[in-house]
């Protein structure tokens, strides 16, 4: 009696968004269980059941696909951050919820350690979708505001975060314990300084 044929398995066909969207996807959970070397094309490609050359073909270079996936943590990070000015008028907590939104967003979610390797690696023009979701975020956080002078202090309020989010779970734990301050030292500081970013009237000018 003859065996019957082995049924072929057919490959679901995604459309490129839908590629882009699965491998980022992917990518975020190599960095968080395995950390950045881990998001290479290979292993996304593998996490998703696509070959290296496919998943090559969406994004053009491991270092691309990282960037996007920096790029796309900040989006979410923007969306995680709406209403954040009436919040900060109306709710004396939510200076606190902001700052460890932020914080959160570069320590447990890996983009503090995936923005160092992306940095060392020399290569520039990758910081591009960063760059554009940094300012997603500026113009966010501007469009919840009414006075002229909101750009300029909303700025102000992200280099302040970001750079010490960043800083913060990359050296934090090795400066609070040298100087004896609590795990929450420097989220407690930018949530006391926060408000005078955003609240109009509340930071003074730069001297000089």
């Amino acid at each position: 009696m003859a065996q019957p044929k082995e049924e072929r398995v057919r490959r679901r066909k995604r459309m490129g968004d839908e590629v882009r969207d699965e491998a980022l996807v992917a990518a975020r959970k190599l960095l968080l269980d395995k950390g950045p070397a881990a998001v290479t094309l290979a292993n996304v490609g593998g996490e998703i059941g696509m070959s290296h050359a496919n998943v090559l073909h969406h994004f053009g270079s491991a270092a691309s696909l990282q960037s996007a996936l920096m790029g796309s943590m900040i989006r979410d990070l923007t969306s995680a951050l709406d209403n954040v000015v009436e919040l900060l008028k109306t709710d004396a907590a939510a200076p606190r919820t902001v700052a460890d939104k932020v914080f959160d967003a570069f320590d447990k979610g890996g983009a503090g350690q995936l923005a160092a390797w992306i940095i060392l690696s020399g290569d520039v023009k990758q910081l591009e979708p960063v760059r554009e979701a940094v300012r997603a975020l500026v113009e966010a956080i501007v469009g919840q505001s009414t006075d002229d002078a909101a750009p300029e202090r909303v700025r102000a309020a992200v280099l302040m975060m970001a750079v010490s989010a960043f800083g913060d779970a990359l050296i934090g734990p090795h400066v609070r314990e040298m100087l004896d301050q609590d795990d929450d030292a420097m989220r407690d500081l930018i949530a006391r300084i926060l408000p005078l970013f955003l609240i109009p009237s509340g930071i003074p000018p730069a001297i000089g």
